[in-house]
């Protein structure tokens, strides 16, 4: 009799409880870091924030992420620093301002690459299937962190006191970019005068002429408030702007699998809904700036000017191998066959 009530509690407790989760942690508690590259409620902030408390749930409050956004522990170079020296133990970056410390990221920098549709679905399908993300992985590996996904945050945009329609326009013009050798080879073959600027700098030196333009994607623009002293928005559609969350090697490796595999799993995931959620919210502030500021002019370039935009582009492309370090001709390879295996598979042109 006692057997057939205790079978009868089992079966109970599992038509209401239920099975354990399959990710269950069973780790350790551990308290950490991130360090994100943007203010409050830009989007590797939020991201971060979302990971956080996804992590937190996931671990039943084991794992406890602490966020800090830009300028609490640092500038954009120097959070990178401090995530590969392990003081904080994860970075949202990009791939220019970690470029210090991974050279080979910089190839991500590389202007007119990427298809000017579905960027997050082809970064969602390379991370998923492409040789790009393992041989980046291992370079990064090299340098005491690892990649745990590539995120799309918008296209880049061109803000600037003149008019830019072409190639011409861009002559000598005084821009700001992040640090990155590459970026400033970039705009060098289109004729500017790139200066490396940290983000919080970037708004006195175009109030106070320093610099003439600056390089961002509209919700930065919008956030940091760029364009109160700028009168133009040109797109190129050259570059996206992508994130990169990252993590220290040492820590990452000394996790259970199951939270490694379940850090990865996020970020992997959150490729396209967090796509979704930065064009809208991109569309959302660039009609924000256009109330704000009505004589603030948007321009999208036409065919014929960014044809001649590329052409200069890709004059860029041989010194990546020379400015990327060890393996950067096999990580070229492998994103340029990525990027044109997802197109394939995706109906893009």
């Amino acid at each position: 009799m006692k057997k057939v009530i205790s079978m009868f509690i089992i079966l109970m407790l599992l038509v209401f409880v239920g099975p354990a989760a399959a990710g269950t942690y069973k780790g350790k508690a551990i308290k950490a870091k991130l360090a994100s590259e943007e203010i409050e409620g830009d989007f590797m902030t939020v991201w971060a924030r979302n990971f956080s408390e996804h992590m937190k749930k996931w671990s039943d409050g084991k794992i406890d992420i602490s966020v800090y956004p830009y300028g609490t522990l640092g500038a954009t170079g120097d959070i990178n620093e401090l995530a590969q020296m392990g003081v904080v133990q994860f970075v949202f970056s990009d791939y220019a301002w970690i470029s210090s410390f991974v050279p080979q990221a910089q190839v991500l920098a590389l202007n007119y690459l990427f298809p000017t549709e579905k960027v997050p679905e082809i970064l969602d399908w390379m991370v998923k299937n492409g040789e790009f993300m393992p041989l980046l992985e291992k370079a990064f590996r090299k340098n005491g962190l690892v990649p745990l996904s590539i995120m799309f945050e918008g296209w880049q945009w061109m803000s600037s006191k003149k008019e830019i329609k072409s190639l011409d326009d861009v002559k000598g013009l005084k821009l700001r970019l992040m640090s990155s050798k590459l970026l400033v080879e970039d705009y060098q073959a289109y004729g500017a005068a790139p200066t490396p600027m940290s983000y919080g700098e970037v708004y006195s030196g175009l109030q106070m002429g320093l610099i003439d333009a600056q390089v961002n994607p509209l919700f930065a623009i919008y956030s940091m408030k760029f364009y109160e002293v700028q009168n133009y928005l040109t797109q190129l559609k050259s570059e996206p702007f992508l994130g990169i969350p990252t993590v220290n090697q040492d820590f990452f490796d000394s996790l259970t699998k199951e939270a490694q595999q379940e850090m990865r799993k996020f970020w992997i995931d959150a490729i396209i809904p967090a796509g979704k959620w930065i064009t809208e919210r991109n569309a959302s502030d660039g009609e924000k700036m256009k109330k704000a500021k009505p004589e603030l002019k948007f321009t999208v370039l036409d065919d014929a000017t960014i044809a001649a935009f590329k052409a200069k582009a890709e004059t860029v492309y041989p010194l990546y191998t020379k400015i990327g370090g060890e393996g950067s001709q096999a990580i070229l390879d492998a994103l340029l066959k990525d990027i044109e295996n997802a197109k394939k598979e995706l109906g893009v042109k």
